[in-house]
């Protein structure tokens, strides 16, 4: 059994729409029919998940992992880490005999951070720690010296617009939700430049901090002025937050080197496990299932669902077979940047669902790293991973759409 990272497609069903239909073109089971279908996979998913958790396999993806990050690094679009990485794959993929092994030609955009820091000068001497947001424009030259004014939301700003102008933006916001917060690092830099403000730092869209800027990418808009913007720790931006509340004048030298360059050439990296009884059954539009996890390998919960109420009763029942680790839930709405895609064009998704009560410490910082996982519970995750895929693929039933 092979583990992939990231993302696992399983390459089976032929597009179609309405109910589902058996892979051999035969009239479809009834629902009872798939249960005892899934139901005869017992003893496979046991194996699975002994290989997984307990067996040969046991803290493989933690381990693999480890040498990839540790060897490669940060992995930014565009970057020499990630054409290592990227040739790192490739062979691994090959090492590993899976099939069709191949590398697609794609453009992806080219940015590059550079030197920067940011120190205040006013009321006191220090070192303000920051990451540059993606796309970001440089400082001038000389870097940008100017007073401060702090805001805990959009519109305090807009209510301060005329205090805002020639100053650096520095956002307060609370943190409620990753998904309602991280609009002020990808609009931050906007809303500040519509005032005049020549510079942004956003208080990084994190729900724990130890003095740790959490990055990420932000985005211009045409007619408004594009300003040197980064994220700073929480820990900074509710200082000058406070002292900006006692009257306190704050100034801070900014000086930021980033650069865009045209976009780069790069590769999306392929391979197939084709089937042995379908192998017709792996163009692009036969997909059965999209499967993503973008939130981390922690305690694995279940697995969130998009698709049909047909499909959803189908994988609640394959979850059924993880019992003996007591992952069976199913939620709502799978997420994940990489499949949304094909679910808006009703291919069924899936995205893992685990404890991420943690996941905002790290998302983005320097802090992620191979210390923050845990292979007990990769293992979990792997198991998870494997025995979904393999049931899906392998059922002679596909999955409605």
């Amino acid at each position: 059994m092979k583990y992939l990272f990231l993302m696992f497609f399983v390459n089976f069903l032929p597009q179609y729409a309405g109910k589902s239909l058996s892979r051999d073109g035969n009239y479809p089971k009834t629902f009872k029919d798939i249960k005892k279908e899934i139901a005869g996979y017992s003893n496979i998913a046991k194996a699975i998940i002994d290989l997984a958790v307990h067996g040969k396999a046991q803290n493989r993806s933690y381990e693999r992992l480890a040498v990839f990050a540790d060897t490669i690094g940060p992995r930014l679009s565009g970057s020499k880490n990630l054409d290592a990485a990227i040739k790192y794959m490739f062979s691994a993929l090959q090492e590993d005999r899976l099939e069709n092994v191949h590398l697609e030609t794609v453009k992806v955009p080219h940015w590059e951070r550079g030197e920067e820091f940011a120190v205040m000068l006013e009321p006191r001497n220090h070192s303000i720690a920051i990451l540059g947001l993606g796309s970001s424009v440089a400082t001038p030259p000389e870097g940008i010296t100017a007073e401060v004014i702090v805001v805990a939301s959009f519109e305090e700003l807009h209510r301060r617009a005329q205090e805002a102008k020639g100053k650096i933006v520095v956002y307060n916001q609370l943190f409620i939700t990753y998904g309602e917060t991280v609009q002020y690092r990808s609009q931050g830099a906007v809303e500040a430049a519509k005032v005049g403000a020549v510079a942004s730092l956003i208080r990084s869209i994190a729900s724990f901090s130890i003095h740790s800027p959490h990055t990420g990418w932000q985005n211009y808009q045409p007619g408004v002025p594009q300003i040197p913007t980064a994220c700073i720790s929480v820990e900074d931006a509710e200082m000058m937050s406070r002292m900006s509340l006692r009257g306190t004048k704050i100034v801070v030298y900014l000086k930021m080197n980033a650069k865009t360059y045209p976009d780069s050439s790069s590769f999306n990296t392929v391979a197939e496990i084709v089937g042995s009884k379908y192998p017709e059954q792996e163009n692009i539009s036969n997909f059965d299932i999209v499967m993503e996890s973008d939130e981390g390998t922690f305690k694995p919960m279940g697995l969130a669902f998009t698709g049909t109420d047909e499909a959803r009763d189908i994988v609640k029942e394959i979850m059924t077979l993880l019992l003996p680790i007591n992952i069976t839930d199913i939620y709502d709405a799978a997420d994940g940047t990489d499949i949304d895609y094909w679910m808006r064009d009703g291919v069924p998704g899936a995205s893992l669902r685990d404890d991420i009560s943690k996941y905002f410490w790290f998302h983005h910082s320097h802090g992620d790293t191979m210390t923050v996982q845990d292979p007990n519970q990769m293992n979990l995750c792997a198991a998870v991973w494997s025995v979904v895929s393999y049931v899906i693929a392998d059922m002679e039933e596909m999955l409605p759409r």
